[in-house]
């Protein structure tokens, strides 16, 4: 081995130039004057990107006037006859627990009883919305409504 064949064993680190041809001189990658240039610079945020960071009701879907109020669940007079045996309570629980009605988020939704099919039991009904032809119905058949 002759001296001219020997290699260093780590190559030299390129030393960042400054002027024209380096990497960072002059404006340092920041472009040219102005506000984007000096440090700490900070632009405020334009208003349409404001207003994309502020959570909103964006609409109501089809119809703007639809309440928000939830609407109870409707039950025919024949579903409830087919389910209850004469003499029993119908409350939203009982109705809950035979199946005819889900919970709705971890609790018993508001329940109506409207007038399509017949009843011939005796029940006696509590804590449901009736309409006018289910309670004349029911009344008929011998049970009673409660409020």
């Amino acid at each position: 081995m002759q001296l001219h064949e020997l290699k260093p064993k780590t190559k030299n680190k390129k030393r960042i130039t400054v002027g024209r041809g380096g990497k960072r001189g002059k404006t340092s990658g920041r472009g040219t004057k102005g506000q984007n240039a000096r440090a700490g610079h900070k632009n405020r945020p334009e208003m349409r990107d404001f207003i994309k960071r502020i959570p909103k009701l964006r609409g109501r879907g089809v119809s703007p006037f639809k309440s928000f109020a939830v609407k109870p669940w409707d039950i025919s007079l024949s579903a409830i006859n087919d389910a209850f045996k004469a003499g029993q309570a119908v409350t939203p629980k009982t109705l809950v627990e035979q199946g005819i009605v889900e919970m709705f988020k971890g609790k018993i939704p508001s329940i109506k009883i409207l007038a399509s099919g017949e009843i011939d039991k005796k029940l006696s009904i509590s804590g449901c919305l009736v309409s006018a032809g289910a309670k004349a119905a029911i009344e008929k058949a011998g049970g009673t409504v409660a409020a």
